[in-house]
């Protein structure tokens, strides 16, 4: 009765760690150095020719004006949404990345889930999501400096206090190491506990059964959901980016301000008149 369990726990173990080495596919040396390409890699490419393939067939003949087909009006209304999504998160400085965001949820959605079709999910290697997360800060750094310029983007460390500099500064680094780990970390757990409980609900249930249930939350639904996580958070950054340093004033303050300024000149002509006429008296 114990060697069951054992063997169970053996072959877990076993299979975790083949399904989570991500192993190279094909390689060369170059000059005495070996570039090889691993399954993220190849899995990406695919991702990618896929995509552009499936974007060429479906953006075949479409018309401006006339009687539209149902594929136009389902692909328009699929980006209208994720516009009218990422508008509400982005003022309009921004909202020419728009496209490149939705492009990124895609590749991350569909990265996510192709586990489902027998291949290796990309961002199950801590280089993809690096490298994702990577990109992002690079576009949310250009942003800013680009709006605000140079001077304009350093003062922006030191606002609200110059106290909190090096908490700003630090913020350059932790925001795509949060954004790398999040989609790595998550992507990871949904794949072992989906192990866990196909190895040990298929004591009980059919083995058809049981992966077919909880797939739909860990493969399908978990795999989205991190997805929109991933451009949900580089959307608000990228709008935290070119914030304004200083917020606008109002035109009550604005008002405040001049009628002060006027105040002060008063002020500074009354306390020269006063000087000149002590002195006169003196």
């Amino acid at each position: 009765m114990t060697l069951v369990p054992v063997t169970m726990k053996v072959d877990l173990a076993k299979e975790l760690t083949e399904e989570l080495n991500i192993e190279e596919v094909f390689g060369f040396d170059l000059h005495g150095i070996h570039i090889g390409f691993d399954e993220a890699t190849v899995v990406s490419w695919i991702i990618m020719a896929a995509m552009a393939v499936l974007c060429f067939f479906l953006t075949r003949g479409l018309k401006v004006e006339g009687k539209l087909s149902k594929r136009q009006l389902l692909l328009e209304l699929a980006y209208t949404k994720g516009e009218a999504f990422f508008k509400d998160l982005m003022g309009p400085k921004i909202h020419k990345y728009i496209p490149w965001l939705m492009s990124m949820a895609l590749f991350i959605g569909i990265s996510n889930i192709i586990g489902m079709f027998g291949m290796k999910p990309p961002t199950k290697s801590m280089q993809t999501a690096a490298a994702m997360a990577v990109t992002s800060i690079v576009l949310i750094e250009y942003c800013a400096f680009k709006d605000k310029g140079i001077k304009g983007r350093l003062r922006a460390f030191t606002k609200p206090v110059g106290i909190v500099t090096p908490i700003k500064v630090l913020e350059i680094f932790t925001k795509p190491l949060s954004l790398c780990m999040r989609l790595f970390g998550n992507v990871l757990a949904a794949f072992t506990i989906m192990k866990l409980i196909e190895f040990s609900m298929s004591m009980i249930l059919p083995p058809v059964i049981v992966p077919v249930i909880f797939s739909l939350y860990f493969d399908i639904f978990d795999g989205l959901l991190q997805a929109y996580i991933f451009v949900f958070l580089t959307a608000l950054y990228l709008e935290e980016a070119v914030e304004p340093i200083d917020p606008p004033k109002t035109k009550e303050q604005k008002r405040q301000e001049k009628l002060a300024k006027q105040e002060r000149r008063r002020l500074k002509k009354e306390e020269k008149q006063a000087k000149k006429a002590a002195k006169k008296a003196a």
